[in-house]
């Protein structure tokens, strides 16, 4: 199932620029979307329990526990709780990267050159570590606190010698992928080019964010079924609100 087929009220539209970032609670029974808006982004995500911030997004149980190296739609983003911080329900793009990280200012640097605030004011070169350092310091929360991150809307191979390659290519404009939340998360993003993306230009691309009121957890049928692991991981998150 690649796309959502129920009309939701749209909450709350904004969109983070190509090198931006941003950070908001996703509360229990709302859905976000993320649009691609020209084709090629990559959005550099974590996430978190929003009431209590030591439980965060476990990229290596997720992936384990529903016996994938890719994420798409009908997968779920685990805790080291073993709680659902969020569910994928739609995804249009079909791939989503959980190994190349980000990069920090040195590399990027290294990989594009010198883009300082001095000569290009606003259109500085930023860098992956230091835009979600920004957004943990809201919530109290620091370099400790920066741990594993997906990176969506792109995509990542392994070969037979175990060596990764970037897919150029892999989300086209308009591709989009759809979060629901079964518990209050706090959701941590950036707009930046993936490390492993050969372009040698500094170009990160723009994504909007569309937050939707979800009138029922139907949505989730396709992520509870997908694996009996997964129906585990939504009774866990259901007794939180017992």
């Amino acid at each position: 199932m690649t796309a959502s087929l129920a009309l939701r009220p749209t909450l709350y539209e904004e969109t983070v620029p190509g090198g931006g970032h941003t950070s908001f609670v996703l509360k229990r029974g709302q859905l976000l979307r993320l649009t691609d808006i020209e084709g090629g982004a990559n959005v550099s995500l974590l996430l978190l329990n929003a009431h209590e911030k030591s439980e965060r997004l476990n990229l290596p149980d997720t992936l384990k526990c529903q016996h994938t190296a890719k994420l798409t739609a009908g997968h779920c983003l685990y805790s080291d709780m073993g709680r659902i911080l969020a569910a994928i329900t739609a995804d249009t793009c079909g791939w989503h990267d959980s190994m190349g990280g980000l990069l920090n200012a040195a590399e990027v640097a290294e990989k594009y050159g010198q883009g300082r605030y001095q000569e290009l004011r606003n259109g500085f070169f930023r860098n992956g570590m230091d835009n979600l350092l920004v957004e943990l310091g809201k919530w109290d929360l620091g370099l400790a606190d920066l741990l594993m991150n997906l990176n969506l809307f792109s995509k990542v191979t392994v070969d037979s010698d175990g060596c990764f390659h970037f897919e150029a290519g892999n989300s086209k404009a308009g591709d989009y992928l759809e979060l629901y939340a079964p518990m209050d998360t706090l959701v941590v993003l950036t707009a930046l080019q993936h490390p492993m993306d050969p372009n040698p230009q500094y170009a990160p691309k723009p994504v909007q964010l569309s937050w939707q009121q979800v009138q029922s957890d139907g949505i989730s049928v396709l992520c509870r079924t997908s694996r009996p692991e997964n129906g585990r991981g939504f009774h866990n998150t259901e007794r939180l609100y017992i």
